[in-house]
Formats: C-alpha cells, structure tokens, sequence
C-alpha cells in the first residue's frame, strides 16, 4: 500500500450515490464549465444501481483536449479536488478530499474520445444486463480482499473483465 492510502472496501449499493453524484455536479459545471466541451457523467460502479463499491464517486466530464482544460486543474483545486498526473496521455485525474481519503474521483477526458465512449458503453452495459454486474460485484469482492493493501494491483486484476465487457457494449452498439 502507498504511503497514506486508505485500505480497498467494498461497500453495499447506497442509494444516496445517485444525488451525491448530482450535487457534485452541479457544482463542477459551474467551476469548471468553461472548459467542457460535453456532459458531466456518473461513471463506475456507484453509477449503477445495486451494484457494490468502494464508496467514491467517479465522474467523468468531457473537455475539448487535455492541452486546453489545463486551466480547468487550477479551477477543480478550488472545489477541492487533488490532481494528480494518473495516465497524464488520456486524463486530467483528481481525487477529493485528499488522496488518502477520497469520497470523488474526477476524470477529465475528451470528449467522444475512444476513453469516453468505452467508459460510457461499460457503464450503461452493466446497468442492463444484471448477470454481468452481479459477476462484477463478486470478482470486485474477491479482488478487493485479495489487493486489499494495493490500488494499482486491484485495479490492473480487474481490467479483463472491464475490457471484455467493454467490447461487448461497443459491438452491441452501446
């Protein structure tokens, strides 16, 4: 585990997700919306319904390119967020309040870019096909006591499903 990283839980679905979602983005379209060239999404798994997660909001806001939202990381520090360079060629990524307590991530992606779309696609795919989120829910479950100390080791064990399930959605068209 990094230096001043909280443990990986799993939480139950929480129902309030949503309107924390909501309140948080309202709050970024206004701090940041001169840099946003598309819509402010919920993404990962507290954006679908009954799906178990470590309790962070994910969003994901669409922005022209990564070289002109460069002012937008000046603009999510005063709401609170820390940036820091996490996949600095794809992203702007921050979390809130800090990293070793987190309660937001925010995700800065062009937007309609390959990123943006896959993410979507993954998204609305779990939350209309249960079988594939409740696999989700148990490999999360199982990966998350198996990395239970190691961020980056949990988040690389989940990528085949995140990929093959990406893949599915976008064939599906969506």
């Amino acid at each position: 585990m990094r230096s001043g990283e909280a443990p990986i839980e799993i939480a139950e679905a929480d129902p309030a997700w949503p309107a924390l979602f909501a309140r948080e983005r309202q709050a970024l379209a206004q701090g940041i919306g001169p840099w946003l060239a598309g819509t402010i999404e919920h993404i990962g798994s507290t954006a679908v319904a009954g799906l178990p997660a470590k309790p962070v909001i994910d969003i994901m806001a669409g922005v022209v390119s990564l070289e002109a939202s460069r002012p937008a990381i000046e603009a999510a520090a005063a709401l609170g967020y820390c940036y820091f360079p996490y996949r600095p060629d794809t992203e702007h990524w921050f979390c809130k309040p800090s990293t070793a307590f987190r309660t937001h991530h925010l995700h800065l992606v062009p937007f309609g870019s390959e990123q943006w779309q896959g993410t979507l696609a993954f998204r609305d795919y779990l939350r209309s096909h249960p079988a594939e989120a409740a696999e989700y829910a148990a490999l999360k479950r199982r990966l998350a006591q198996q990395h239970r100390d190691d961020r980056e080791a949990y988040t690389e064990a989940k990528s085949p499903f995140i990929t093959r399930v990406t893949l599915a959605a976008l064939n599906a068209g969506g």
